[in-house]
């Protein structure tokens, strides 16, 4: 009898503020983390990405791609298998993205095939050609060969739905929603069922959060960063001020994606898992719930993974939040 190999993943997030990278090994049915890193970018990605190349002798890496360029729909389409799909993609996809479609590479995924009046509910995803482009150069001059090139969406969707039983957990039979606050954007993904609704970039995230302590506390944008991260007990009471405005902005634009989501659909959202690298300072998810009269939980993606002896566990629990989307990718 032959035994099956041990499998291994890389998972490579490319941030707007730092590169998120894990390895995951597939052995007996169980995951183990052997391996991550963080690294600022600092306005020089393709060194950062280096830099990680070279620190953790990586070649092979599943990847991902966000921001303006990308477009995630979820559409209603004729019933049709996956043969007829691939056919009729590029005329359904011109309905429905606001590209041009020689502009883009488009695919698509068939969530569920069984609506009623003979319709099926299909992922489409369009990414600028141009952008797409430029991310592949990027990660091929650091020596690294990209093996999937997936969504930030789709990684966070996969990280749930592996972390997350429908059977076993009753507080996640509503819909949730995933909200990844990075520097730039916070990515925002409705799943209900396993499958997910609806998802949008809302530019709104950690930098806003960090300009307002800038200009209430009359810092430089580095030195409210840092503060924003680590803020001291006499300060913290400015900080929650300052940030106020910005949070309710965002929790605006969450509760306007939910109540379209809402309008669409039977049933309403019951509970937001949080992550990112934003998403940590102190008080933003009290302030949440307070926003948003919604349960709001930090997501651990880590909850259904074994860690390596080899890895500095404590360092990687107080930064897992972070991790969400490269152990996303890294499951493909």
């Amino acid at each position: 009898m032959r035994l099956a190999k041990d499998r291994i993943s890389v998972g490579l997030d490319i941030g707007n503020a730092d590169i998120k990278l894990v390895k995951l090994k597939a052995s007996a049915g169980k995951l183990t983390l052997q391996d991550f890193a963080l690294e600022p970018i600092a306005g020089d990605p393709a060194g950062a990405l280096k830099r990680i190349t070279q620190a953790h002798g990586i070649t092979k890496v599943n990847t991902s791609v966000a921001g303006l360029a990308v477009i995630l729909r979820y559409v209603n389409f004729p019933r049709m298998d996956g043969k007829e799909l691939s056919q009729a993609l590029k005329f359904e996809a011109a309905k429905h993205i606001p590209f041009s479609v020689d502009d883009v590479s488009i695919d698509s995924y068939i969530l569920k095939n069984d609506l009623s009046d003979n319709k099926m509910l299909v992922l489409l995803v369009a990414v600028k050609k141009d952008f797409l482009k430029q991310r592949l150069a990027l990660i091929e001059a650091a020596g690294l060969k990209p093996t999937v090139v997936d969504t930030d969406s789709v990684a966070l969707i996969n990280m749930f739905n592996y972390d997350y039983s429908i059977e076993s957990d009753n507080s996640i039979k509503k819909a949730v929603a995933l909200i990844n606050i990075g520097a730039a954007d916070t990515n925002l993904n409705i799943v209900e069922g396993g499958i997910p609704r609806l998802s949008r970039d809302i530019h709104i995230a950690g930098n806003n959060f960090t300009q307002k302590i800038a200009d209430v506390l009359s810092l430089d944008f580095k030195a409210a960063e840092s503060l924003k991260l680590n803020p001291d007990k006499e300060k913290l009471p400015s900080i929650s001020s300052a940030l106020e405005s910005a949070l309710a902005n965002l929790a605006n634009e969450i509760r306007i994606s939910f109540d379209y989501y809402e309008s669409q659909n039977a049933s309403s959202v019951g509970k937001i898992l949080l992550s990112g690298g934003s998403s940590n300072f102190v008080g933003l998810k009290d302030m949440l719930v307070n926003l948003l009269g919604i349960e709001v939980e930090i997501w651990d993606p880590l909850k259904n993974i074994e860690i390596a002896s080899s890895v500095d566990a404590e360092q990687l629990k107080s930064l897992s939040s972070r991790f969400v989307v490269s152990l996303g990718l890294a499951l493909r």
